[in-house]
């Protein structure tokens, strides 16, 4: 059954909530834009309540929930025994800096660090503090200047990492760029020059080695190279095998750290705890957050190798709320519960249903451009139909979305022509199956729809927001 989306209840504390915030004073002109090219207003979703699979909005409308809190529920949401842990460690501790909690959980994250070779680690708040503390401690530990990052890379919406992230999220900061270097990353889609993704991805990493050096920084003032092994906001791009392995060989031939920024690809993400284990490197530096608390509490972190965090004086990090006792809690019970419950097998079983199912959606629809998997790091790229004006991608993206979200699964379509999913990945199987099903639905209809289009992209199943 199509939802009304967003229902009364909601609409009601939009229009009291949303002036407050960003773009407030522009909100309702254009919700009148939208209206007059014929859009239906934003699909806007405000939860009232969540559990497991699934989450309900304000108006009771139900969703399978593919966005899941941007990556964040690994277990599915509002996990009861994680909440309890938590609840206990407020209980006992309130809050304090120094508790044993940080000492147990440092020692469990080394144990299942790739190859067990980062055994060091620094607590953190958020995965962005994680990040500008990764190449902070790269630069001061290799008394070097410069860090490399790739295009549509994304590392956090702070000062630091808006520098060093390769999406346009920089207006009017061009001139604090600083040590960041932003190098190509080799996306499968929008290959330039006719080469196949193999040479799109040589390439890259021949940029990497000998134009940076030759034009732009000095070998010998780049302290590391920072890459997501899964390339997440920027509409989950898998590198090829031989990209990563190359990175991690050029970083050891000219003597640079290799950071693999894990905050979103890791802890089960792609089905192997790290996402770098597809690839068989060890990164020098490993980022995490999202996933480690279980969804519950705010908690990150970066683990490093012994040289490189045990003895680096002149590196500072860390902040009053990073490591407290209720993250370190849920961390734990969330670690606890992937080794009692077999997640990550049970994520195989998601994953392989996902590739039979969405690996079909390429040949089958003809808005459907390209599909990508890495485990239940699921991407879909869209395409207007190949008779019609160059439309936006993004507007069959969006439609897509929007009749999903209106048919009972909530997933993601921000900034690109991209939808992104997230599934818990504990899952139920069937509840799956029946997103995925509902999903693929939804581009039915689009595509046949998208084939009246004509000129104007202002078609009744489009979406004005995200």
């Amino acid at each position: 059954m199509t939802k009304s989306i967003p229902g009364p209840n909601a609409k009601a504390i939009l229009e009291r909530g949303i002036p407050v915030f960003h773009n407030g004073l522009r909100y309702a002109e254009d919700v009148q834009k939208a209206s007059r090219r014929g859009f239906r207003p934003a699909g806007q979703v405000m939860v009232d309540r969540a559990k497991g699979d699934y989450i309900w909005d304000v108006d009771d409308n139900k969703y399978i929930d593919f966005q899941n809190g941007w990556a964040t529920n690994p277990i599915g949401n509002a996990h009861p025994e994680i909440i309890e842990a938590v609840h206990e460690a407020h209980k006992r501790y309130g809050f304090h800096y120094d508790h044993p909690l940080r000492y147990e959980l440092a020692e469990k994250i080394a144990a299942i660090t790739p190859e067990k070779a980062l055994p060091r680690f620094t607590f953190e708040v958020s995965g962005t503090e994680a990040a500008e503390s990764a190449y902070y401690m790269a630069m001061c530990y290799k008394k070097r200047r410069h860090v490399i990052t790739f295009s549509s890379s994304f590392h956090g919406n702070s000062l630091g990492t808006k520098i060093f992230s390769g999406l346009n999220t920089k207006k009017y900061m061009e001139g604090w760029n600083g040590g960041a270097i932003i190098a190509p990353y080799p996306h499968s889609d929008h290959i330039p020059a006719n080469m196949t993704e193999d040479q799109y991805s040589d390439y890259c990493l021949h940029y990497l080695e000998h134009h940076i050096p030759k034009y732009i920084a000095d070998k010998d003032n780049i302290a590391a190279v920072m890459v997501e092994p899964g390339l997440a906001e920027g509409g989950n791009w898998i590198p090829t095998k031989n990209f990563l392995k190359g990175i991690r060989d050029i970083c050891d031939r000219n003597d640079w750290l290799m950071i693999a920024d894990e905050v979103l690809t890791g802890l089960g993400r792609t089905t192997k705890m790290w996402a770098v284990e597809h690839y068989d490197v060890v990164p020098d530096i490993l980022v995490m957050g999202k996933n480690l608390s279980g969804g519950i509490e705010a908690l990150a972190g970066v683990s490093a190798k012994d040289e490189i965090l045990g003895n680096n004086p002149d590196f500072s990090a860390s902040s009053t709320f990073a490591g407290t006792p209720a993250g370190c809690a849920a961390a734990l019970k969330t670690l606890e519960i992937y080794e009692r419950d077999n997640v990550l097998a049970h994520s195989v079983k998601l994953a392989d249903i996902a590739k039979d199912v969405m690996g079909k959606w390429e040949c089958k629809y003809e808005i459907v451009r390209q599909v990508r998997l890495s485990g239940l790091l699921m991407g879909v790229s869209f395409q207007k139909p190949s008779d019609k004006p160059d439309d936006e991608h993004w507007w069959y993206a969006r439609a897509v979305r929007s009749e999903m979200l209106h048919t009972g699964v909530w997933a993601i379509s921000d900034r690109e022509e991209n939808i992104r999913m997230y599934p818990a990945l504990n899952m139920n199987i069937d509840t799956f199956k029946e997103g995925l099903e509902i999903m693929e639905t939804a581009i039915a209809k689009i595509d046949r729809e998208g084939q009246n289009v004509g000129d104007s992209p202002a078609w009744p199943t489009g979406d004005a927001g995200f």
